[in-house]
């Protein structure tokens, strides 16, 4: 897929996860909006993965660690037929399969994430088993910013440094809120490249809403450098619906009628304009 059908993939995935949002009446709005672009590119032009078949050994593993924004990988994962649309219409309602956190009872869904700090360590062994076993499929890693506080994060990091996981990816959804505010006022974060630099890994910081830049990085890639790689993407809160972006209100909300239908407004024109 070339980067334009994937800029128009992206809006119409935006527009289906509002609307996903919007009718189950639960979700993290602000950062499945700011991830949404990283998980297009990813499930649309870099991951070996199969919906035919889920767990076929050689597929490239994906987690995402930021486990709260479940609701940005159910509608990439039923774009990309892994759930079934029936599925994805129960959310939010008593007995539905799709929860608030992904769950690795659901197709396409690797490991239970959720608790904050978890899913780097989890693609840390993911990985090394691919090193142990001489497996040439990788492993991809998606945490959020305000997760950089959890300590267990630095554990893997110095892990994967010392067993030169070159077959990882990790990204930081950088998008400078969290439920409490901003990010460094929360937990001073800077200098994060700094920071990952010195545990040895393969730092680069990219556009994470520009969907060039993120392609541009992923296919860049040097697989054989003996260094973990991360991306520290720099993304919005919100983006794509101009009265959420850079609202940190809207890192767990629920639009209301008329939020929803200005929300779908603003998706269709640039969707026209694709």
């Amino acid at each position: 897929m070339d980067n334009q059908a994937l800029k128009r993939k992206a809006e119409l995935l935006r527009k289906k996860l509002i609307t996903l949002i919007y009718q189950g009446g639960t979700g993290h709005t602000g950062g499945d909006l700011s991830v949404l672009n990283l998980l297009t590119v990813l499930y649309n032009h870099t991951l070996n993965v199969n919906p035919s078949d889920p767990k076929m050994p050689d597929r490239d593993r994906f987690v995402l660690s930021k486990g709260h924004c479940a609701e940005a990988l159910y509608t990439v994962l039923c774009d990309k037929g892994f759930i079934d649309q029936t599925e994805l219409d129960a959310y939010g309602t008593c007995g539905a399969h799709l929860g608030g956190h992904p769950d690795n009872s659901i197709p396409g869904v690797e490991i239970n994430t959720g608790a904050l700090g978890h899913g780097l360590g989890v693609g840390v062994g993911m990985a090394l088993g691919a090193k142990m076993d001489q497996k040439n499929w990788k492993t991809f890693v998606v945490m959020g910013d305000g997760e950089q506080a959890e300590g267990s994060i630095y554990e893997a990091a110095m892990a994967a440094n010392k067993f030169h996981l070159d077959n990882l990816v990790a990204f930081i959804d950088r998008n400078g809120l969290q439920i409490s505010g901003s990010t460094e006022n929360v937990m001073p974060l800077e200098s994060i490249y700094d920071r990952w630099t010195a545990f040895g890994w393969d730092v680069k910081q990219i556009n994470g809403d520009d969907i060039d830049s993120i392609v541009a990085a992923l296919d860049a890639i040097d697989w054989k450098g003996g260094k973990p790689h991360l991306f520290i993407s720099k993304s919005t809160k919100g983006l794509g619906v101009g009265f959420m972006e850079n609202v940190a209100k809207w890192h767990h909300g629920v639009p209301n009628a008329a939020q929803y239908e200005e929300a779908l407004h603003d998706i269709d024109i640039r969707i026209a304009n694709c």
